[in-house]
This record gives structure tokens, sequence and C-alpha cells, in this order.
């Protein structure tokens, strides 16, 4: 234990040297509050609904649009990303989606509200292909613990700002609720800027020449459509994007409509369904933090596939609990398929061509981010008609066929050459 306790230590530690600590700290408070914000719209569905007087499937459309916009955003995104360096994009996301949750708060109908919505998936949209560019570039011998760190301080934003948002309701309003992010936003965008000049002390030196290499890098390379069809049609590539599809898919489905499902069906209070909401997310930063530094040390898959068949048991078995302790062991259990993201998302920057990874990588979380965000629409049709448990057991078969898909997933050395 002493030694495994070390190791530990010593993994953390490596990623704080040379003022890295600090652009993980930024990154990952930009993230606190772009996944933590992202989540308080279904934590205020009750009394949105209430306010528009909209059923369940319309509801889930709201949500639909937050991550809908977020996928369009993710191919210019990354796109970007090779031509504007990481920096421009983590900043400008920040403050973009501050002036968006002003227009969200301020939205006079239902269909402004919707809009808002898609503005805020919009904006930050910006910020997962910078991100993840940022941390494989900073972090390039430890990218699984640094992933872990940085997707489970989002989920304990999720955690949080969902469960701060149902406690201030009542006595503000949703629209004051969702206003009080915004300085915050300003804030962790201001720092940003600041900290990543600080931490690379060769970007207004190289930033020029980086620029020109990878603009004469685009001019003598095969066209685009070709470099991208190239890098995306392999094994290692088609397979963990399928599968982190149907993970996502059922992640919105989950989180979408638990709270309601927790006080609808589970028959807790809306404190009480709001409490447990965030132990998903609780189990979502422990899920990630674990996830991340066991791939490091186990291997991709075994801990892929481990999460995934996990999350099928919890899945099944949320329909057969009822009581709030249950009700909170299985919450947490199934917050815990949060930790497939940092693997799935460092593994596919891993194997992506370097001259085209920004791109790349943007234009495949479109894709599944996309697909994915029906889920929640899908799942607000089911439980209009009464149909709660089998939503439950749609995203279990989903997550089972991601499992599956796992089993034949390459190792990174092989999938990062060509898989013939």
């Amino acid at each position: 234990m002493t030694a495994t306790g070390d190791d530990g230590s010593r993994a953390f530690e490596s990623l704080r040297g040379g003022g890295r600590g600090r652009v993980l700290l930024v990154i990952g408070l930009g993230w606190f509050l772009t996944l933590g914000m992202r989540y308080v719209v279904p934590a205020l569905l009750p009394q949105i609904q209430a306010h528009y007087d909209i059923n369940h499937a319309t509801a889930g459309l709201a949500v639909t649009a937050v991550w809908a916009g977020y996928a369009l955003m993710q191919f210019p995104a990354g796109a970007l990303v090779d031509r504007l360096g990481e920096r421009r994009l983590l900043v400008g996301s920040l403050f973009a989606a501050a002036g968006s949750l002003v227009v969200l708060g301020a939205s006079p109908s239902l269909v402004a509200f919707v809009l808002g919505c898609g503005l805020f998936g919009l904006a930050t949209g910006m910020f997962g292909p910078a991100r993840g560019m940022t941390l494989s570039r900073t972090f390039p011998d430890n990218e699984g613990a640094a992933f872990g760190l940085t997707l489970a301080t989002g989920s304990v934003g999720s955690a949080l700002l969902p469960f701060l948002a149902g406690l201030l309701v009542g006595p503000l309003g949703w629209r004051t609720t969702v206003a009080l992010a915004v300085p915050g936003f300003v804030v962790v965008g201001a720092a940003t800027w600041v900290v990543a000049t600080d931490a690379e002390a060769d970007e207004s030196d190289g930033e020029s020449g980086t620029s020109d290499e990878r603009e004469n890098a685009n001019e003598t390379s095969v066209p685009l459509t070709s470099a991208l069809w190239r890098a995306i049609n392999r094994r290692a590539v088609v397979i963990p994007v399928l599968a982190i599809t149907l993970v996502m898919f059922g992640l919105e489905g989950v989180t979408a409509f638990l709270p309601t499902y927790l006080h609808d069906v589970g028959g807790l209070s809306s404190a009480l369904a709001s409490g447990v909401y965030a132990l998903f997310f609780v189990g979502g930063a422990l899920g990630q933090v674990a996830a991340g530094n066991l791939s490091d040390r186990y291997g991709d898959r075994i801990v892929l596939i481990a999460v995934a068949v996990l999350n099928v048991a919890a899945l099944v078995a949320v329909p057969f609990v009822s009581g709030l302790v249950p009700l909170a062991v299985v919450v947490f259990l199934l917050g815990t398929r949060n930790g497939i993201a940092p693997i799935s998302n460092a593994y596919i920057i891993a194997v992506l061509p370097d001259e085209i990874q920004g791109t790349a990588w943007g234009m495949l979380r479109t894709g599944f981010f996309l697909v994915g965000s029906t889920g929640s629409i899908v799942v607000g049709w089911l439980a209009d008609r009464g149909q709660f448990a089998s939503a439950f057991y749609v995203i279990a078969a989903a997550t089972a066929a991601a499992a599956l898909l796992y089993v034949y997933l390459p190792n990174r050395r092989v999938g990062s050459g060509h898989d013939g």
C-alpha cells in the first residue's frame, strides 16, 4: 500500500513542475464552471417546466439544445486550435459563455430560452478541443492523470453548482440563479489568459513560427478531406469513437432527467433529489481520477471495460431500487461512468496524426456529442409515457454495446500507426 501511495504521490507531483500546475488549475476551474453550469439546466427543469408549462419531451429539447450547440462547435473549434492556439480558444470560450448566460437568464419566451441554451452550448463548445489539446501537449507522459484531474474538477462543479442552484432558485428565481455564474466565467477567463502566458515561456517567441509551420504543413500536405479520412478511417479511431458515442447518449439521457426521476418516481423531496443528484457527480469525480491513473498503470482497455460493465449493472438496478440510501448508492455508482471520458479522450488524441490532430479531434467530438445529445429527448419521450424503467434499460443496452467495443480496442502503440 505504501508503494502504491508513493507512486500516486509522484504521479500527481509530476503534474506541477515548470508552471504546469497553474495551467492545470485554470483549465480545471474553467471546466468546473463550463460543465457545472451545463448541468444546472437539468437541475432547474422542474421550475422551468412550471414557468413555461411544458412536458418532459419539450424540456428535454432544451437540454439537447445545450449539448447540440456544444457538439456543433467542436469541429470549427478543433480547426481553430490548429490555427490560433489553445489559449485564445479557452479564453474566448469562457468570455462567450458569460455573455450567453446573460442572454439565457433574460429570455422572455420558451423559444428564446431554447435559443439561449444553444448559445451557451456553442460558447462552451470552444473549450473542449482546446482543453484536450493543451493537456495532451503539456502532460505527454501522464496525460491520463491530467485528464482525470481536470474532468474530475468538472464533476465537482457538476455536483456543486446544480446543488447550489437548487438552494438558490426558491428565493432568487431561476433567471437570477443562472446569471450569478457570469462573474465567475469572466474572472477565470482573465486568469487563463495571464497564466497561459506565464506557463508557456516560449509562446511569444514560438507562436509565430508554430503558426507558420502549421500553415506550411497544410499547404504541402494532402488535401484536408483526404487527410481527415486517413486519420479517422482506422480501427484505433472508429472503435473508441463509436463506444464514446454510446456512452454519451446514456450520459445525456441519465443526467437530463435523473432529478425528475428521483422526485417523481423515487418519491424524494426536491431538496433530497438535488442532494442525491449531486452524488452522481461525486462518483464521477472519483471515477475520473481513479480511472485516469489506473489506465496509465494497467492500460486503457481493461479499465474502460470494467467501468462500462459496472454501469450496465447499476442502470439495470435503478428501477428495482427504492429508498434514500439505496438510491444514493446506485446514483453514486452510475456516476463512475464519467471515468470513461478521460481515458477515451487521451486515447483518441494520442492515435490521431499530429499535423491534423486538432481538426480531426474537433470533428469527431462534433459527431459523438451531437448523436449523444439525443439521449435527453429519448428519455423525455419515454418519461412522458410512464416508461422511465424502459429508458434505463435502453441506456444499459447502449452501455453494454460500448463495453463490447472496448474489448476490441487496440493498444495505443498499434493504434498510433497503421492498423493494417
